[in-house]
């Protein structure tokens, strides 16, 4: 995995179903610097991820431009984009290994790529656990699964939609303390949607709270 030094950068965003304005965002989030963007349900979160990661509904209208890596990514399909995404779940392939699941990941022509998925299982504390089924894995360590796969894909960005919500409370902090070091350690600028105030005091960035 390689780090970047390119933020993203969020130019005069604005989303609107119908006549309602749901999100305006004018925002740049350095390498490795964790934006949180927090609300009450309906107030655009989720839309605002969507929208930058190249899957909005059509039945929403946006305005404004999203740069990464220096290029104008605002019309590229979702799979040019570069962006990672880490969800409420860890969204695993119950029909492939742990090691399946992160080969999968792999962009194609990448070298190494046993060598590759050892390294990452070792780096977050389960070395040896790439023949498990994911189903035998618990909470935690399907999240650090799911984190390091992200990573393995190489991406330029990282969205987190909540993906801590559905961890025991006694686990989130040391898990939210994981990926937020991996993203800084990668220089990866990310945007989090949350509802919970210790995980934007944990990723430590800029706040902004939508109405």
């Amino acid at each position: 995995m390689k780090t970047t030094s390119h933020p993203l950068v969020l130019e005069k965003i604005r989303i609107a179903l119908g006549t309602k304005t749901l999100v305006e965002i004018d925002s740049l989030i350095g390498p490795g610097e964790v934006l949180t963007v927090m609300g009450p349900s309906g107030a655009g979160k989720s839309t605002l991820l969507a929208m930058i990661a190249g899957f909005l509904d059509p039945a929403f209208k946006a305005r404004g431009r999203v740069w990464l890596q220096g290029r104008d990514i605002t019309a590229l399909p979702a799979e040019a984009r570069g962006i990672g995404l880490l969800f409420q779940d860890p969204l695993l392939f119950p029909h492939l290994s742990v090691a399946g699941n992160l080969r999968f990941a792999i962009p194609r022509g990448m070298k190494d790529k046993n060598a590759r998925i050892e390294q990452a299982l070792d780096d977050v504390g389960l070395a040896g656990f790439g023949p498990r089924d994911p189903a035998t894995l618990s909470g935690g360590q399907q999240a650090r699964i799911a984190l390091i796969r992200l990573l393995l894909s190489d991406p330029a960005a990282v969205l987190l939609d909540e993906p801590f919500s559905r961890l025991d409370r006694s686990l989130r902090h040391e898990v939210r303390r994981l990926v937020f070091d991996r993203l800084l350690h990668a220089g990866l600028p990310s945007l989090l949607v949350t509802h919970d105030h210790e995980d934007a005091e944990d990723a430590g960035g800029p706040l902004i709270t939508l109405s």
